[in-house]
């Protein structure tokens, strides 16, 4: 069974339905988010400890946390939720098995790409996005596509966009993570 690292920037909700619906938690949680909003989240992290990196961190921050997790030898998958973040490409060829969710359909829309897809997919009027896993490369959503999945989004108000890939988000990751890493 895979070491499983995860990421998060924003609420850490995806991490927490994702952990409930397989019966595991990540490894190691690792979040960029201030102290103080952190006390909030670990509620919802049912007390999992979550290290804390800098806002915007460099290659030797990310080796460190990494490092103290796993080793690129061993069996293991980082997972990015709302990581906000470009990683090194040297942290990207040391730590390869990285992969980033994204709210968007960008192999369909590439304009989705980078900071509030959803946003992006409501003003453009799309009849349909969806929900990508992808590889991390040191490009903002530049990397290949794992999984994906479409859904519509005609007539739908932002907050019901924002709740439709969420749960799709979610259920595509439980289906990669029990299907191929843990």
């Amino acid at each position: 069974m895979a070491k499983w690292v995860a990421f998060f920037s924003q609420t850490g909700s995806e991490i927490v339905q994702i952990s409930e619906q397989i019966g595991r938690w990540p490894d190691v949680i690792i979040s960029n988010v201030r102290p103080d909003h952190l006390r909030t989240i670990t509620a919802k992290l049912k007390d999992r400890p979550v290290t804390l990196i800098s806002n915007k961190p460099n290659a030797d921050e990310y080796r460190e946390v990494l490092s103290k997790a796993i080793s690129p030898e061993d069996d293991y998958v980082v997972t990015l939720h709302g990581w906000l973040r470009v990683i090194p490409q040297e942290i990207i060829s040391e730590y390869s098995t990285m992969f980033n969710g994204h709210p968007g359909l960008i192999s369909k829309y590439p304009e989705l790409k980078g900071k509030d897809p959803q946003h992006k997919a409501y003003s453009l009027g799309l009849l349909t996005s969806g929900c990508v896993i992808h590889k991390v490369t040191a490009g903002v959503d530049e990397g290949p596509v794992s999984r994906e999945v479409e859904v519509a989004i005609k007539d739908l108000t932002m907050d019901q966009i924002f709740e439709t890939l969420h749960t799709n988000s979610v259920d595509l990751w439980v289906n990669f993570l029990t299907r191929h890493w843990l």
